[in-house]
């Protein structure tokens, strides 16, 4: 197991780790699958396109050797005829390479991705040392390249062996078929050996794959102290975070202040709790909670109150209960509507009063307090 710094290197690669692999062009391949995939395709697209291209390359040599004298000596009509005769050879071709060209993407591609890095591209001097060459020609890497080699000649002859048994007749009657239809049979028997044959070293890729996957995974393999050090440079330095959430905590609060001048009412403890409550009955369901504190914060909220000329009205266990049990923005719980009814009440009939409406309301004659299993007297 390879070590840093003493430490064994246990840890799954996070996510950044293999991102950061990803954009140096540290993706795990499987040279087999891409071999295989262009064998396979390139067998079934000639055993699909083998006839029709055959037949295109026979019709085109045998325009070319009955030319005329006329069409020999006249360059443009030669031209004609050549271009005329090679077009009936490009289609199937493209057809081919277009096919070729697919498997080889889906091949490479297959267990990594599609992956553009400009780092992997660049030239490495580290591997034209000829110590990193001995080292990898003795190590684990070269080991599995060997077993797979074996395996694919066992495969590949064993294969070969079965197919020449089985088409033993096929073999036998080429030699009593007329030209051309025993080429056409020569290269159909071919191309089946071909096919089945790739089709074989399908046993070296399932084996391949797991193994590359594998094998990635250990070459991305962290150690503890590399875990943490990424955590830290992802997540910020302990002392950075506190300064990150002690700045978020005061543009809270800034925010929250100023939304105390759209409140209805501040209910106080009186000095240590302050919470300011908005209630429109034509957009609010429920009275809502804009603000709310504790000791500086409290009496921050009680002044803005003040020079907004906002009522406060000292309930302490209402206001310890709404601190409590309601966060901002957020409508109060049912349990303390009857209470929070009871001091809008009041401030509305006290406006009232201050345009010369009715009488002054009798603050002890209301009933502020919240129920018994909502109160917070501690």
């Amino acid at each position: 197991m390879a070590e840093s710094d003493g430490q064994e290197r246990t840890e799954d690669p996070t996510t950044r780790r293999l991102q950061q692999a990803r954009e140096k062009g540290q993706v795990a391949r499987s040279k087999e699958l891409a071999t295989v995939a262009l064998l396979v395709a390139g067998a079934a697209i000639m055993m699909l396109m083998g006839d029709t291209l055959g037949m295109a390359l026979m019709e085109f040599m045998g325009r070319m050797f009955t030319l005329t004298r006329e069409e020999i000596f006249d360059f443009s009509v030669l031209m004609t005829v050549l271009t005329q005769s090679v077009w009936h050879i490009v289609w199937p071709l493209m057809i081919i390479l277009c096919a070729l060209f697919v498997a080889a993407v889906i091949g490479a591609a297959g267990i990594g991705g599609i992956n553009w890095s400009l780092e992997a591209a660049m030239p490495k001097w580290s591997k034209m040392n000829p110590l990193s060459g001995l080292k990898r020609m003795v190590g684990m890497q070269s080991l599995m390249e060997l077993v797979k080699s074996i395996l694919k000649v066992i495969l590949v002859a064993g294969v070969a062996v079965w197919l020449m048994r089985a088409s033993m007749q096929d073999l036998f009657e080429i030699n009593r078929e007329l030209f051309p239809n025993n080429l056409f049979h020569a290269l159909s028997v071919l191309l089946r050996f071909v096919l089945l044959i790739s089709c074989s070293l399908l046993v070296v890729a399932a084996i391949d794959i797991p193994y590359q996957i594998w094998q990635h995974t250990e070459q991305l393999k962290m150690t503890k102290q590399e875990v943490k050090d990424e955590y830290k440079d992802t997540e910020g330095k302990p002392e950075v975070k506190g300064r990150i959430r002690m700045l978020q905590r005061e543009a809270a609060q800034r925010r929250m202040m100023s939304e105390v001048p759209q409140a209805d009412v501040i209910i106080t403890n009186p000095e240590h709790f302050s919470v300011a409550l908005r209630y429109d009955p034509d957009l609010d369901s429920a009275p809502i909670v804009v603000a709310k504190g504790i000791d500086h914060i409290a009496l921050k909220i009680r002044e803005i109150a003040n020079e907004n000329e906002i009522d406060i009205v000292p309930a302490p266990p209402l206001a310890r209960a709404l601190y409590h049990t309601t966060e901002l923005e957020q409508q109060i719980p049912d349990g303390l509507f009857t209470a929070v009814a009871q001091v809008l009440a009041y401030v509305f009939q006290l406006k009232e009063f201050r345009k010369g409406r009715g009488k002054r309301p009798n603050v002890k004659e209301r009933n502020f307090e919240p129920p018994t299993d909502m109160r917070y007297d501690n």
